[in-house]
């Protein structure tokens, strides 16, 4: 104690100390243990970003963090500093719309957090001071304060049980909004300090605070009249989690040991970042490019404008005298100037209601996804919902799939199936007439009617009543509300139909794991019920209706190492038995080898059928033999290092020796059409990862339901069950696993084919990878930097060359973890997360994507989503139709904005050429002004939000065509540079081929000739119809919206060039277009420019359109029927007809 006290002392960093010491209900401790007492921090929640202080200069760094932003300050700063063609309102007023909106969405989604953090730390709690009921804030609780919770209340902080309403001094907890599980789990006091909590003199001495939900390790010294302090073990099922809800239980008393931001509710909450798509980095790419363009063009007129005037009589010619202070100007500022002018001039390359259009696209195309009628469920009355629509497009970009297990894949809903006693099937009947079912065989045909024996069957009935820490409670009248999902329920099962049960004895099963209710709930089916545990007896009644007792001595916990548990009884007679369930693999090799034969066959047949499998066995102890194993349990116990060690060498000392009596199956409900989604994003080439925090069997299980895992598929296990069996140094051992598994899967593999566009490839071996939680922890802290980072290397390059991979046991910390791994690898590839409960947020909040189920786990995961759908098989719709389509539409948008803005300024650059450089612009200012706003946005914000360029039934029925589009396909230099040159094509044929219209002096019929004005607005009447007709060209999917603001567009364009031509605006110094537009459409040679212009620049794009592949919907349709008929069909399409049939009553517009 002593030197802990100098250590904290000296060092005075709490987190260098192994361990922490707590004071019950702050009380002094004896003379005799001189300690002082260390700070902790309070019990307030913090998860808002900013504060009133710093909100304008953090939200003001992040936006103008975003180059568009920065790029468009500098030029507003420019046009008000220097003299410039263009007035600083067409730059300041787009940008200041855009900050102000977004600082608005985000500071209210911020005051919503504070809104939300104040809710927990305000919320009143009961604290025992000195004896009195105290009512405080959460916020104020300290570490060491003794709380009191009620009843489906939550606990403030991370509490351990002293004391429990209940006479069996346990309580029962939900942990869904942590990890996920909606089961109760029981909690238990800690022994003889809870008696009288007024005067418990006692400290605790735990391990410092770690984000894994599972693990706990701490001792109790209890002090009484100057005795030798009492010690008690304390372990994770002392431990009531900040988070959890307290059920079926009046109410606890409980001391704090962690509080607020060092919970391990908080250490697993990962904070929420701000998301950005890969097309916006692709415009901030394309961004620089053209930026590049337009300081190139500005520092080439700059230049040519002093070498011109560089020639004598240029600089100063007769009719253009320089004032006195224009003589007297800098030569090199001027220059300066003039080149901010000319950027100025050519600034509409990049126009910034690229950026709002893009914008309002993203807003209102995420409408779409709100009103899909699809994903309606009529079981919660709601549909999808969006949270933010600015990653609309990535949902087309997904690479890999992160996916939760319990309640996203499956419903968390067990059934009992079948039973196997002594080599025979039982396979229950509702309308069997025999009371223990019917019994039928795998073997011979001579054994058909065989059973196992009476004997053997009550004894393994025994078994599944007395092996399980399920809980019953009685029913009240409340407890059968529709709304109650999280306790399961025995509707009055009757076994024995001649004599059902009273009314009064329905029952409720509580348990941690839902298929030790479904055991328990299987046993009654042939006639074993389960009564109850009261005072350590644990109550079972038999066929003959007779009620036996049995006194329950230890519990020999599930870990995944061991991958089963036990528990020792002792009957009425003073026999004490051993009865353990578990996993095959860990059952087999300790029972007679001669029993595993009759059992292994129907586990083989029954794991393939996708049923969680358990085996049951039996062991009679000796006097002797409990005495050595109580002995053992009570001193592992205790000890405060190594805990878990010690536990597991006297678990296998005990657990050796056991007689097999048979296995069971159970099937975990499978979410509704899980599989087929699943097989349909495996073959859009997504890879899809299951992180959960379950166990490994019944994930693997799941996994092969959901044909994430063949059965030719090899499976690849990095589990600390595999670290143990080498016999090395664990160290060794996962270096050596890595080594052998990364041959397997990287360097044996065949080489990828030459253009594949993504990660993925088919290999002639599928391999499945498995690995938990603190085999994960091991490979990415290694205690050796180097080793680190060859673990990470290998560990991820084996994850992305297996078909599917499975992590089980994880914390939610860890699933973000792997998340962000695999997000910052090569490539770094899309990612997209999807889960049901609080655990999940962390996974969310960390990949690209983020999608929430609205499940019945609470709305947290919906809350930090991105984007929340009812049920799994959305997910489909979701990605392959909407996400393809998302993409495909704002892709486009982005490359024509940049190609019509190109085709708009080159004229001016060229132009420049032929007016001395003199900053002279070609078009009108209100041309320069409504050229982006009025005349090019709306037909192409129609087109990116209607634009079907295939049938949605076309994209649902072929997911590989999802793979098109794959790795930001549509967004690279490639299809930017045809982009970009076909911008250059057009803008060189509207100049010349205007000038070349000029060369011929006398265009009207009196004989005059048009001036500068006219021949800017033909150029510009040219590039409004082109740009125009070629967005019409390139539609596919034609609605009357698209029609209204296509043509409306083009006759907006006349009408405004006549009106504003037409009349003599007071409010304009100057009026240059003054009855130009109308004076050029007399002559009939602009009329034959204008029109052969416009051909000759559509006429490739016609071209391609007349000669190319037909891409309509029936088309796409008609190729898809006959590849389906006379191709192969791959590995994975088997279940191919029932997804088209599935989607084939999807709509086939959006509107």
């Amino acid at each position: 104690m002593l030197r802990r006290g100098l250590n904290r002392l000296l060092g005075g960093d709490e987190r260098r100390v192994d361990s922490r010491t707590i004071y019950v209900g702050h009380r002094q401790c004896p003379a005799s243990e001189a300690f002082i007492p260390p700070k902790f921090c309070d019990n307030r929640i913090v998860s808002s970003k900013y504060t009133v202080w710093n909100f304008l200069p953090k939200n003001l760094f992040e936006q103008f963090r975003r180059i568009a932003n920065f790029y468009f300050l500098i030029i507003f700063l420019v046009q008000v500093i220097v003299d410039t063609p263009t007035s600083p309102v067409t730059s300041g007023l787009p940008l200041f719309f855009v900050i102000t909106v977004t600082a608005i969405k985000q500071g209210y989604e911020d005051c919503l957090r504070h809104k939300a953090d104040n809710e927990v730390n305000k919320y009143p709690v009961t604290v025992l001071e000195d004896g009195q009921r105290t009512r405080k804030e959460s916020e104020k609780i300290k570490v060491g304060d003794v709380v009191e919770v009620e009843e489906d209340e939550t606990f403030p902080c991370d509490l351990i049980l002293l004391q429990s309403s209940r006479d069996d001094d346990t309580c029962f907890v939900t942990t869904a909004s942590l990890d996920g599980e909606s089961n109760h789990k029981t909690h238990y006091t800690v022994p003889d300090a809870g008696k009288d909590l007024e005067s418990l003199n006692a400290t605790i001495e735990c391990e410092q605070p770690q984000p894994d939900l599972y693990k706990f390790v701490g001792r109790m010294h209890i002090y009484t009249n100057n005795q030798e302090p009492a010690v008690r073990s304390l372990g994770p099922e002392n431990l009531l989690l900040k988070g959890a809800t307290l059920k079926n239980t009046q109410k606890i008393c409980g001391v704090a040991v962690y509080t607020g931001m060092e919970t391990k509710m908080a250490l697993n909450y990962q904070g929420k970042s701000q998301k950005r798509s890969a097309v916006e980095k692709s415009i901030n790419a394309f961004l620089l490019v053209y930026l590049c363009i337009l300081v190139s063009k500005a520092l080439v007129c700059t230049t040519l404008k002093y070498v011109w005037q560089s020639k004598p009589g240029q600089d100063e010619p007769w009719y253009n005298e320089k004032t006195q202070r224009e003589k007297d100007t800098n030569l090199y500022l001027k220059m300066f100037t003039d080149f901010l002018s000319f950027m100025v001039l050519f600034n509409f390359i990049i126009p910034v209601s690229m950026y709002v259009t893009v914008e309002m696209q993203k807003f209102l195309g995420s409408f779409f996804i709100t009103w899909d009628k699809d994903f309606f469920d009529p079981e919660i009355q709601e549909g999808a919902l969006v949270n933010t629509s600015d990653l609309n497009e990535e949902l087309g970009q997904v690479e890999y799939v992160f996916t939760d297990k319990t309640g996203t894949l499956t419903q968390n809903n067990m059934e009992f199936i079948e039973c196997c006693i002594d080599g025979f099937q039982y396979k229950y009947r509702d309308a069997s007439t025999e009371l223990d079912g019917f019994c039928v065989t795998d073997g011979p045909v001579s054994k058909l009617q065989e059973k196992a024996g009476r004997d053997k069957e009550e004894l393994f009935l025994r078994a599944l009543c007395l092996c399980h820490t399920v809980q019953v409670k009685e029913f009240t009248e409340q407890d059968q509300g529709p709304g109650d999902g999280l306790m399961d329920q025995v509707d009055g099962l009757g076994v024995d139909e001649e004599e059902p049960y009273p009314p009064q004895e329905q029952r409720g099963f509580i348990a941690s794991s839902p298929d030790e209710v479904a055991l328990v709930k299987g046993a009654m089916k042939y006639g074993f019920t389960f009564l109850g545990l009261e005072s350590k007896t644990m109550k079972i009644r038999n066929r003959n209706n007779d009620v036996e007792m049995y006194e329950l001595l230890h519990v020999l916990n599930f870990d995944p190492v061991r991958r089963r548990m036990s528990v020792i009884v002792r009957s009425k007679s003073g026999d004490t038995l051993l009865f353990c369930k578990g996993a095959d693999s860990s059952i087999f090799p300790r029972v007679r080898q001669e029993e595993v034969e009759r059992i292994r066959m129907h586990v083989e047949r029954n794991a393939t059928e996708g049923y969680r499998t358990l085996c049951v066995a039996y062991k009679h102890l000796s006097a002797e033999e409990y005495a050595r194993a109580d002995a053992g349990l009570r001193e592992a116990r205790l000890a405060l290092q190594d805990r878990e060690e010690k536990l597991m060498d006297v678990y296998n000392q005990v657990e050796t020796g056991m007689s097999l009596i048979g296995a069971t199956a159970v099937e975990d409900r499978l979410q509704e059409e899980a599989a087929e989604t699943m097989e349909a994003l495996q073959g859009a080439g997504m890879k899809v990862w299951v992180l959960t925090g379950d166990k490994m069997e019944t994930a693997k299980s799941t996994c092969y339901a959901c044909r994430l895992f063949q059965r030719n598929t090899e499976l690849l296990e990095l589990t600390v069950r595999t670290l143990e069996d080498g016999g090395r140094r664990r160290e060794e051992r996962l270096h050596e696993l890595l080594s052998d598994y990364h041959k397997k899967t990287v360097q044996d593999a065949p080489p990828v084919k030459a253009g594949a566009t993504r990660s993925w490839a088919m290999t002639s071996q599928d391999y499945g990878f498995i690995v938990d939680g603190a085999t994960l922890s091991m490979v990415l802290n290694s205690s050796s930097g180097s080793n680190s980072n060859l673990y990470k290397n290998m560990f991820l390059q084996i994850c992305q060359n297996s078909t599917a991979v499975l992590c089980c046991r994880m914390a939610p910390l860890q699933k973000a973890q792997i998340v962000k791994m695999v997000k910052n690898s090569k490539g770094s590839p899309i990612t997209l997360s999807i889960g049901d409960g609080a655990n999940d947020v962390s996974m969310i909040l960390e990949a690209h994507v983020g999608i929430g189920i609205k499940g019945k786990e609470g709305r947290q995961a919906v809350r930090n989503s991105d984007y929340a759908i009812p049920k799994l098989k959305h997910l489909k719709k979701l990605l392959l139709a909407h996400g393809h389509l998302y993409y495909v539409r704002i892709a486009h948008l982005v490359q024509y904005f940049f190609y019509k803005n190109l085709c708009f300024i080159l004229p001016q650059f060229l132009y420049q050429f032929f007016c001395g450089y003199s900053q002279q612009p070609l078009y009108d200012a209100a041309y320069l002004t409504m050229y982006n706003i009025c005349f090019t946005s709306m037909p192409i914000l129609a087109y990116s939000l209607f634009e079907q360029h295939i049938c949605i039934e076309g994209l649902l029925d072929n997911a590989t065509l999802y793979r098109e589009i794959a790795k930001n396909a549509m967004l690279r230099w490639r299809p930017f540079l045809y982009w970009t040159m076909l911008g250059v094509f057009h803008g060189l044929l509207f100049f010349f081929g205007v000038r070349y219209l000029f060369s011929n002096p006398a265009l009207q019929d009196n004989g005059q000739i048009f001036g500068n004005w006219s021949y800017g607005t033909i150029v510009f009447t040219v590039l409004v119809f082109t740009v125009t007709l070629k967005l019409a060209l390139d539609t596919r999917h034609w609605t009357w919206i698209n029609h209204f603001v296509i043509w409306g567009s083009l006759a907006f364009y006349v009408f405004f060039s006549f009106f504003w031509g037409g009349i003599i605006w007071p409010f304009l110094g100057q009026q240059r277009l003054y009855f130009v537009f109308a004076n050029m459409l007399s002559s009939v040679s602009a009329w034959l420019v204008i029109i052969l212009l416009i051909l000759l620049s559509l006429l490739p794009e016609l071209l391609i359109v007349v000669l190319r592949e037909p891409r309509g919907p029936n088309a796409r349709q008609k190729k898809l029927v006959q590849s389906s008929v006379g191709g192969l069909q791959s590995p994975r399409s088997s279940a191919r007809p029932l997804l088209m049939r599935t989607f084939s009553d999807e709509s086939n517009t959006v509107i």
